[in-house]
């Protein structure tokens, strides 16, 4: 009767070690869909802030296509008052030179009649 003694010591032996080994590896089990839960919760935050951070872009993409826009309308709008001013120096600098030579011409013209 040895024998099945020592083998019935070896399976409970062999249980026990199973057992054992099957709590570890429910454990286990538990601690990674612990992990998994809370890396499925993580993306899901990351997915939220990144639709945010997508929503801002958006705007301000838009507010950069508005100030573009508004932009290019100033520097056409101060381009044509530079040229209108341009026109208006040219002008007055016309007016200028005739009036100096409207001067010269009579100051010569009264010279040459008090002679």
């Amino acid at each position: 009767m040895a024998p099945s003694v020592a083998i019935s010591a070896s399976a409970a032996q062999t249980k026990a070690q199973d057992v054992h080994e099957e709590a570890v590896l429910r454990r286990r089990n538990e601690e990674l869909e612990s992990e998994l839960k809370k890396s499925l919760e993580r993306e899901d935050r990351m997915k939220e802030e990144l639709r945010r951070v997508w929503g801002r872009l958006v705007v301000a993409e838009e507010a950069e296509e508005r100030l573009c826009c508004q932009l290019g309308e100033l520097e056409a709008e101060a381009v044509n008052e530079a040229r209108e001013y341009r026109a208006r120096i040219m002008e007055l600098m016309e007016q200028l030179s005739d009036a100096h030579r409207l001067l010269r011409e009579s100051s010569s013209s009264s010279i040459t009649i008090s002679q």
